[in-house]
């Protein structure tokens, strides 16, 4: 019965086999990729506000008040 029971051993043994080694090519890069990200995101922040803020110049309406 003892040979039965399915080890801690076992299961990462068959984990491994499925997925892969955790530390394989992604995770020698993952430094890299995160400043990529980051800088893409700025990026696409910055130029998301920036065209909204054009958009916002070219829609708005200048009321002019004078008084009497």
């Amino acid at each position: 019965m003892d040979e039965d029971r399915i080890t801690r051993d076992d299961l990462e043994a068959e984990l491994r086999a499925v997925v892969g080694d955790p530390e394989g090519p992604v995770a020698s890069r993952r430094p890299t990729l995160v400043v990529v990200a980051a800088v893409t995101v700025g990026v696409v922040v910055a130029v998301a506000y920036m065209v909204g803020r054009r958009a916002g110049r070219l829609r708005s309406t200048v009321v002019e008040v004078r008084r009497f």
